[in-house]
């Protein structure tokens, strides 16, 4: 990886990295050397490091566009750059393609398809998607998969649990941090990603749950032609989200966009517990009424209905400043050993609310606190939790789209009345009460049955003890 870099003068993010670990520092200087001469590329650096992560694979591909999304912290110039990796990429060949969609979907693509553009209108790390029309006379777009794009994910995957399993070996302190666990969370999700039938389900859920969401709709799928590597949708005329310009141009307001991603998003993750997980700049249109329009579903976010309400705890505990509940609520969900103080935690977690308390909104960022609150976890030997790492990841993105599109968003402030709204259904008297009533319902459900299981139980351990008895008898005479 650093030798990839280093071919291609982009070893600055590891001199970034490597000022608080002190072992990158020494590999960076050695990849230095292992290119020779000294390589000094032309073009900026976001340019140059792009080409690294491009030749480094679609692994790689997808951090620079998470990356992409926060010009706040790599700068403005590099995130541009980086931007190329979301849909500009390379394409593979019209014949490739037609000769995936027609094994796949057993028949010609002319008697698919109306008509069907040859040339790719964006090429991913994943896939590509063309321009076609169905017999109908509809536009649609028609993803398709890499060719062995499954073989090449495997393997980068295979060097990651190799990688992983050794700093577990050589590093007890990683073992905290569970790296085995997060890269089979990460394989899990390829697997789901390298089946576009998968990401039509998600696709369809996700319309389902936010049909009359304002300001925000998802495209429908035409499931009679999409298949393991082949998925059809309905086209979509919009502005990409990353075009600040044509979009105040159309006359759309870019902070009511950036305000509709956020709420979007956490009411998403907090009230349905399934998310949009892959929110980069190339994923998202903006319609001619300024609705947005994701597309791209190969990547989903699932909550269990607990972890949603530990995170819309956390976060509306963070809100009020009562840290207290914050540390309550981290050690029922487990996060916390319970072995630690409570008391002592809720002061670490004061530590990391109280000075963005009083700073302008503008100045408080949200991932901003996500990161001081994972600093926490070593000193109260929290282990990682594989299960949010798309949610940390997902806040991250959402947060940056929305300070790209206005310097002045606030994942605090934006996020207030979704959680408000949360509270209110979920934390009131009568909430608690609908929620208690509901759990008796589902005992009173399950009642019959477990009293005939109790009944079968009862007259089994009789007939048992009858069959005992009687054996005891027998032996005696």
């Amino acid at each position: 990886m650093a030798r990839t870099l280093a071919r291609h003068d982009a070893l600055f993010p590891m001199a970034i990295v490597g000022r608080h670990a002190p072992a990158l520092r020494i590999l960076r200087r050695l990849a230095a050397l292992t290119v020779w001469p000294a390589k000094k590329e032309d073009g900026r650096p976001g340019e140059r490091l792009a080409a690294a992560l491009q030749d480094l694979g679609p692994a790689f591909i997808k951090l620079g566009q998470t990356m992409a999304t926060r010009p706040d912290l790599v700068g403005e110039e590099i995130a541009d750059d980086l931007t190329a990796l979301q849909d500009r990429l390379s394409p593979f060949s019209a014949a490739e393609a037609r000769a995936t969609i027609e094994t796949e979907l057993g028949a010609p693509v002319d008697e698919l398809f109306a008509s069907f553009d040859d040339t790719p209108i964006a090429a991913a790390s994943i896939a590509q998607v063309h321009l076609a029309t169905d017999s109908d006379g509809n536009k649609v777009a028609v993803k398709i998969l890499r060719p062995g794009i499954e073989e090449i994910f495997r393997r980068d995957l295979q060097g990651f649990l190799w990688l992983a399993r050794l700093m577990e070996r050589v590093q007890p302190d990683a073992r905290r941090l569970r790296p085995t666990a997060i890269v089979e969370t990460l394989t899990q999700s390829v697997e789901i990603e390298m089946d576009l039938r998968l990401e039509a389900a998600a696709a369809s859920e996700l319309r389902e749950n936010m049909t009359g969401e304002a300001g925000y709709r998802v495209p429908q799928i035409d499931w009679q032609r999409t298949a393991q590597r082949v998925l059809t949708l309905e086209w979509i005329e919009g502005i990409p989200i990353r075009d600040k310009k044509a979009i105040t141009k159309a006359g759309h307001d870019l902070s009511k966009i950036s305000e509709t991603i956020v709420r979007v998003f956490l009411t998403q993750a907090i009230r349905d517990g399934f998310f949009h997980g892959d929110l980069h700049q190339g994923n998202f249109f903006i319609e001619k009424d300024g609705t947005i329009v994701p597309v791209d579903f190969g990547i989903m976010g699932r909550l269990s209905r607990a972890s949603r309400r530990y995170l819309a705890e956390i976060l509306w505990g963070f809100q009020e400043g009562d840290y207290g509940h914050v540390a309550d609520v981290h050690f029922e969900a487990g996060y916390v050993p319970r072995d630690q103080s409570p008391e002592l935690f809720a002061q670490a977690l004061r530590a990391i609310g109280e000075p963005i308390a009083g700073r302008p909104i503008n100045e408080i960022s949200l991932a901003e606190m996500l990161a001081q609150l994972m600093a926490t976890t070593r000193r109260f030997e929290m282990e990682t939790q594989p299960q949010l790492l798309t949610l940390q990841r997902s806040m991250v993105m959402a947060e940056g789209l929305a300070l790209g599109l206005d310097p002045d968003a606030n994942m605090w402030e934006l996020s207030r009345p979704v959680l408000e709204h949360w509270v209110r259904e979920n934390l009131s008297p009568a909430a608690r009460a609908g929620e208690a009533l509901a759990a008796l319902a589902r005992l009173l459900r399950r009642l019959p049955d477990a009293l005939q299981h109790l009944e079968d139980f009862l007259d089994a351990q009789e007939k048992k003890n009858q069959k005992s008895a009687s054996d005891t008898r027998d032996s005696v005479a």
